[in-house]
């Protein structure tokens, strides 16, 4: 018999759209929640479907893909949004936007390794 892992165990980053690990269908709800972070391509391909493992390293890769985007769009948004004649309120809500963003995804990159650390785990 599986025992599930405790909500302690699973920590502050463990996605609340995930099923804990050991309980009843929670690979599902893994690799559904996965499947929304990756281009919708990927998520049909045979080999993701067949292993939430490599559905995670994927999302992984994504996110971090993601991160470095939106670091650089906010490291160039005081002198590149200028020259695209916005107003300088424009450009400060923008700035805004892309730290927000960028530790929301910090966030989901926790996240996804917590996963995919209880997929590996899981599959031993």
């Amino acid at each position: 018999m599986i025992m599930p892992l405790t909500t302690t165990r699973l920590g502050p980053d463990w996605p609340c759209q995930v099923k804990t690990p050991g309980s009843y269908d929670w690979e599902r709800s893994a690799a559904k929640w996965l499947r929304e972070l990756v281009p919708a391509r990927y998520a049909s391909y045979p080999a993701f479907v067949r292993h939430p493992v490599l559905l995670a390293r994927h999302a992984q890769i994504q996110v971090e893909h993601e991160i470095r985007v939106a670091r650089t769009a906010l490291q160039t948004a005081r002198s590149d949004l200028p020259r695209a004649g916005l107003r300088e309120g424009v450009i400060e809500h923008t700035i805004k936007l892309y730290a927000a963003e960028v530790t929301q995804l910090q966030h989901i990159a926790r996240s996804v390794r917590a996963v995919a650390r209880a997929l590996a785990e899981s599959g031993r």
